[in-house]
């Protein structure tokens, strides 16, 4: 059962069990503004209102799994009130922090992945440093993140091979969102740019600086 507020209208999730100790509430199948905005809210209302027995809640771009304690907590008490806070579920209550990233839009796809788009590689850059982006979630790797959407005109597949490590701070470009990587890592993203900026502190409580809906602009590094 989808939930509201008065500006905003969430899709209609699916409540999926996963074994005898977990659920899954997926808001969608494919990456869409609101399934995302749901999963966040869900998360957040969650956190803040903890449902008896749940262990761990672990949002996802458009879904959210839970894990209960089955000698806490029965299937259809979690199935249960899972759709009581799915009824009143309204946008996000956390206030959104706002962060600055630098970027040095210097990496090795960003000539090809502007000729894709049709662009300069400084119009590129100007466009995809208009308009602040919102952290998808996080995860994947340790302080990896995803931030989106983009408008239709920068949004560009993934490509074809995969780069068998980027360093830790290289800035992404695919599938209309930007990413920055928190540690050595794989990846099949375009690698437009790198950042100093780090959102992977291990001995810290909780580990990342950015959570999913804070708000990010990103910027030329000076």
């Amino acid at each position: 059962m989808a939930g509201s507020s008065a500006s905003e209208t969430f899709p209609m999730p699916t409540l999926i069990p996963l074994g005898d100790s977990s659920f899954l509430v997926r808001f969608g199948t494919v990456l869409t503004d609101s399934a995302n905005r749901a999963a966040i809210a869900l998360a957040s209302e969650l956190t803040r209102v903890p449902v008896p027995g749940v262990v761990e809640i672990m949002p996802n771009l458009v879904s959210v799994l839970l894990r209960y304690d089955p000698l806490a907590a029965s299937p259809a008490m979690i199935q249960g009130e899972l759709r009581l806070r799915l009824f009143g579920l309204a946008t996000d209550r956390r206030k959104a922090h706002r962060w600055t990233i630098p970027v040095v839009f210097d990496g090795p796809d960003l000539d090809e992945a502007a000729t894709s788009l049709g662009m300069t590689a400084e119009a590129f850059i100007t466009a995809h440093n208009a308009s602040p982006l919102r952290v998808l979630a996080t995860g994947f790797a340790p302080g990896f993140v995803y931030c989106g959407l983009h408008p239709e005109g920068l949004v560009l597949p993934r490509r074809t091979d995969v780069r068998s490590a980027v360093p830790a701070g290289s800035v992404l470009f695919a599938a209309g969102q930007t990413a920055i990587t928190a540690t050595e890592m794989p990846t099949g993203w375009h690698v437009i740019g790198r950042t100093d900026f780090s959102n992977f502190q291990p001995l810290k409580q909780p580990p990342t600086r950015l959570a999913a809906g804070d708000v990010i602009r990103f910027e030329v590094a000076p």
